[in-house]
């Protein structure tokens, strides 16, 4: 994986859990101690109930939307590699069952050119309205989206500028 583009899913995952804490619940990011049979792990966790008595967990991923594994279904319908990389994501966590039973899962698919899936803008509306009664500005839930919206482009850009070879005489 490139540099940026971990980079990219900690900036995503910062935006996330700062807006968790904007809204005054704590969380964890990369909680470990979850599997006892495995290493991996969801990016964050909410150290009180998020629902149905549940802490919520989650993981985000950013689908390139013209990669050869999703520009088929892209092309096909809006959305459809944000969707495939949710999928992906549940499958992942979902072969774990624990967090089936102890934990609200969400996965946060984004994909490079704008689309979320379904289930994380459900998330993310949730967490702007708790933020909204903790701040009384009705706008968070919008907010929240902006700043992910202008991370995901300030990452395109800087990977379109990685992705250029660089063919420089080392004489000049």
């Amino acid at each position: 994986m490139a540099p940026s583009r971990i980079i990219r899913n900690h900036a995503v995952n910062d935006i996330i859990s700062r807006a968790f804490a904007s809204a005054k619940i704590p969380v964890t990011n990369e909680p470990s101690g979850l599997f006892r049979s495995d290493d991996k792990r969801p990016d964050g966790l909410t150290l009180i109930t998020w629902q149905r008595g549940l802490s919520l967990t989650w993981d985000v991923t950013v689908a390139t939307t013209l990669a050869d594994s999703y520009i088929s279904a892209s092309a096909s319908s809006a959305g459809a590699a944000a969707d495939m990389a949710a999928s992906r994501k549940q499958a992942k966590y979902a072969a774990y069952g624990a967090l089936s039973g102890s934990y609200v899962f969400r996965p946060i698919a984004l994909k490079t050119l704008g689309h979320i899936n379904l289930s994380a803008v459900q998330l993310l509306n949730d967490l702007g309205r708790r933020i909204t009664s903790v701040s009384t500005d009705d706008k968070e839930a919008q907010f929240l989206f902006q700043r992910l919206s202008i991370a995901l482009q300030r990452f395109n850009a800087i990977l379109l500028h990685e992705s250029f070879e660089r063919d420089v005489d080392p004489d000049l």
